[in-house]
């Protein structure tokens, strides 16, 4: 473990210190910690790299042809989809996570492609990483 300093504006301390409380962090380091993970991640999306996320989508089941239509282009993605969860969330609407892990554009061509559907009330693609190049 390594320590180094850091300067920072009183206002700008005291707002970090709020989002630390707000967040349950036990102290400034694990939160900085956390803050430069998730520019690692988003570095790998960027650059490339493989990676892993989630693609969450919210529909009603009972729109024609709605769930074919998604099986199908769930199908075509088979490649990255390495599992899928399928949530009835009342009568009407379902909630669908779909696991991804592969190369950043296919998963957000998937992730549009299953938003742009007529029937998807909502879509989202949470970013993630492998793990192999984050500590």
């Amino acid at each position: 473990m390594l320590r180094f300093g850091v300067s920072l504006e009183k206002e700008l301390l005291e707002k970090f210190d709020r989002l630390i409380r707000e967040k349950n962090y036990s102290n400034r380091s694990e939160a900085i910690r956390d803050l430069i993970r998730q520019e690692l991640v988003k570095k790998e999306w960027l650059e490339g790299k493989e990676v892993a996320g989630a693609i969450t989508v919210i529909y009603n089941h009972h729109r024609r042809q709605l769930v074919d239509k998604l099986t199908d282009i769930q199908h075509d993605f088979q490649k990255i989809i390495i599992s899928t969860q399928h949530i009835h969330l009342d009568h009407d609407n379902c909630l669908e996570i779909i696991a991804v892990k592969g190369m950043p554009e296919e998963a957000k061509k998937l992730a549009d492609t299953l938003r742009s559907i007529k029937g998807v009330k909502h879509g989202t693609l949470s970013m993630s990483s492998t793990g192999m190049d984050i500590e």
